[in-house]
């Protein structure tokens, strides 16, 4: 997986928000475990930017700081939480295409 596309600023802070709301507590490593897996990068030290990002929602009550290196959900403003889910799900999309997931479907319907 050599193409990824990389996430900063408030893309990265709604992608980890969505992806906490959805799967409950994680550590930091588990979290960029998971976006590379569906096909992020981050741009420098991923566990510096995930860190970072997390803060900034961390304060907004977002996220949840559970612990060092653990966060959680926090409470998000429906009209919030549906705006951030269509940015994130446009994400996944984008990703999606630049790791070639779809090259792979097409390819067993032809």
């Amino acid at each position: 997986m050599t193409n990824r596309l990389l996430l900063r600023g408030i893309e990265l802070r709604y992608v980890l928000t969505t992806h906490l709301a959805l799967h409950g507590p994680m550590t930091l490593p588990d979290l960029i475990e998971d976006l590379e897996c569906l096909g992020f990068g981050f741009d420098g030290r991923a566990s510096k930017a995930v860190s970072d990002a997390l803060r900034w929602e961390v304060k907004r009550d977002r996220v949840r700081r559970l612990r060092r290196g653990r966060y959680g959900p926090g409470e998000i403003p429906r009209s919030t939480e549906q705006h951030i889910q269509k940015r994130v799900y446009a994400l996944r999309m984008a990703a999606s295409k630049a790791r070639g997931d779809d090259a792979f479907w097409d390819s067993l319907g032809a």
